[in-house]
C-alpha cells in the first residue's frame, strides 16, 4: 500500500519521542511531511530529522491548520487543554486523526469529539495504546476463548511510582487538574478504557474516593526551603530531593528519559540551572499542585462484572497488577514483567505465559497503534480503529464520572451521565 504522510501538532515527549521515531524505522510507510510546534528547539529538531521543508514547520497548529491541506493525516500530541480545537479543525478539513489521550480535560468536549467520529467518514483514533500492548491484548484472547469461564471480577493497580507522581503530577505539567487534567483522566484514562476493552460492556454505575494526602505544605519538613537547590536540611533523608532525582547516571527511563523534559540541554550544568529556575526543583512539598496522590474506582458493568482499580503514586516501581476472576478459574498479570499465570479450578494446575518484551513503548503499544492507525488511512475512510474515538469517549466519561463520585461522594449511575451530557451539546 502506498505510504501516508502526517502532520505532526505538538513534538513533545509523546509526538517526538513516542510516536515520530515510527516513520523512521518504517519510511516506506509513513512519511512526516509537516510539524508545528512552539518550541524551536524541538520543532526544528523534527524539521531536520525527517527533511521537513522550512515552509512546513509552524509554531502553532492554527498556523499549521490555517492554509492547504499538507498531508493525509495529523497526529496531535498537544497538552490536554489544547487538543480539542485541532481535532475539530483537522476533521472538518479532511485530515484523518490520531489523538493523543486524554481527549480533553471537559467531558462535554469529549463528548462533542464522540459525535464529530461519528458525523465525518474519517479515521479517528484516541491513543489508548494499551489496546495494542502484548500483554493486554493476549489477556483479551484469553477471556474470549474461555480460559476462565466467565468473568465476573477484575482487581487492577496502576501503581505510579513515587519519583513519576514527583516529576509530572506535583512538579509537572500535569500537577493542577484545571490547567491540565484530573489524575483520574490525565494517568488513567489508560486503566479505565483496558478495563472496557476487556470486559466489554457498558459501565453501568461508577463510585469513587481519594485524595491530595501527602504532597501538601503541613507535610514539609521543618526548614525546607521553596526549591531543593536552596540548601534543604534533610536532602540526605528525602526521597523526593530533585538534584538526585535527575543526575543519576543510569540509562533507564527514570535516569535518562526524564531529563529530557527538564530541560534541551542535559548536560550537568543545563540541569543544574533547570533546577535553580524551572519547576521542577521545587520542593514537592511547596507546589501548587492539587491532584489526587491516591484513588480507589469501583465499576459495576452491563454483564454484572464489577472491577476495582487502585491508582497510587506510594511504589517504588511503575507497574500495572491485574487480576481476572471467571466462574473456571482465574488469571494474574504483571505488565512490566510481562508474566501471566493462569490457575484452572477442577485441576489445579497453573500455567505461565511468559511474553516477550518489547523494546517500543507500553509494551509495544505505542508502536502497535501506530500501524493500525497506518493500514486504516491506508485503508481509506470508514474503517473503524480498535480504539476509535466513538469507542474512547465511553471510558473518558467513565473517568469523569469517577471524578464527580469523589468531589460529590456519591454513585454516578452512567447512562443518566451520559444523557445529561447530550442535552448540554449541540454537533
Amino acid at each position: 500500500m502506498k505510504r501516508i504522510t502526517v502532520a505532526l501538532i505538538g513534538a513533545g515527549g509523546r509526538g517526538a519521542v513516542a510516536y515520530a521515531p515510527y516513520a523512521l524505522r518504517y519510511p516506506d510507510e509513513i512519511q512526516i511531511v509537516a510539524v508545528a510546534d512552539p518550541d524551536v528547539q524541538r520543532r526544528e529538531g523534527i524539521k531536520n530529522s525527517f527533511d521537513i521543508e522550512a515552509q512546513n514547520a509552524f509554531t502553532t497548529w492554527e498556523d499549521l491548520l490555517s492554509g492547504e491541506k499538507l498531508a493525509d493525516a495529523v497526529l496531535i500530541c498537544t497538552q490536554d487543554n489544547m487538543h480539542f480545537e485541532p481535532t475539530i479543525k483537522a476533521l472538518e478539513m479532511g485530515y484523518h486523526v490520531l489523538l493523543e489521550k486524554p481527549m480533553s480535560n471537559n467531558p462535554e468536549e469529549c463528548f462533542i469529539m464522540g459525535e464529530y467520529a461519528k458525523k465525518y467518514n474519517r479515521i479517528f483514533a484516541i491513543c489508548h495504546v494499551l489496546r495494542y500492548n502484548h500483554f493486554f491484548m493476549t489477556l483479551k484472547d484469553l477471556l474470549e476463548d474461555g480460559e476462565i469461564g466467565n468473568l465476573m471480577t477484575v482487581q487492577h493497580l496502576e501503581n505510579v511510582g513515587y519519583w513519576h507522581q514527583a516529576h509530572s503530577f506535583v512538579r509537572g505539567n500535569w500537577r493542577k487538574a484545571a490547567e491540565s487534567s484530573p489524575m483520574i483522566l490525565q494517568k488513567s484514562c489508560h486503566d479505565l478504557d483496558i478495563l472496557l476493552w476487556l470486559i466489554g460492556e457498558e459501565c453501568m454505575r461508577v463510585s469513587s474516593f481519594g485524595s491530595l494526602s501527602h504532597f501538601t505544605k503541613e507535610n514539609a519538613p521543618a526548614g525546607a526551603p521553596l526549591r531543593c537547590t536552596d540548601g534543604c536540611p534533610v536532602r540526605d533523608e528525602c526521597a523526593f530531593y530533585a538534584p538526585r532525582f535527575y543526575l543519576i547516571d543510569k540509562e533507564d527511563w527514570q535516569g535518562k528519559y526524564l531529563r529530557a523534559y527538564l530541560t534541551n540541554d542535559t548536560s550537568y550544568e543545563g540541569i543544574m540551572t533547570a533546577l535553580k529556575e524551572g519547576p521542577y526543583g521545587r520542593c514537592v512539598y511547596h507546589c501548587d499542585n492539587d491532584v489526587v496522590d491516591h484513588q480507589v474506582v469501583n465499576l459495576e458493568f452491563a454483564n454484572n462484572v464489577t472491577a476495582s482499580f487502585t491508582m497510587t503514586a506510594f511504589s517504588n516501581d511503575s507497574e500495572r497488577i491485574i487480576r481476572l476472576q471467571g466462574t473456571k478459574g482465574e488469571i494474574k498479570g504483571h505488565m512490566e514483567d510481562n508474566t501471566i499465570e493462569i490457575t484452572d479450578f477442577v485441576s489445579g494446575r497453573k500455567k505461565l505465559i511468559k511474553l516477550r518484551a518489547s523494546d517500543t513503548g507500553h509494551g509495544g503499544g505505542d508502536e502497535g497503534i501506530m500501524k493500525d492507525f497506518i493500514k486504516l488511512v491506508q485503508q481509506g475512510s470508514g474503517q473503524d480503529s480498535r480504539s476509535s474515538a466513538v469507542v474512547s469517549v465511553q471510558s473518558h466519561l467513565m473517568a469523569f464520572a469517577a471524578e464527580t463520585s469523589r468531589l460529590e461522594k456519591r454513585v454516578i449511575q452512567m447512562p443518566e451521565y451520559i444523557e445529561s451530557l447530550r442535552q448540554k451539546v449541540t454537533v
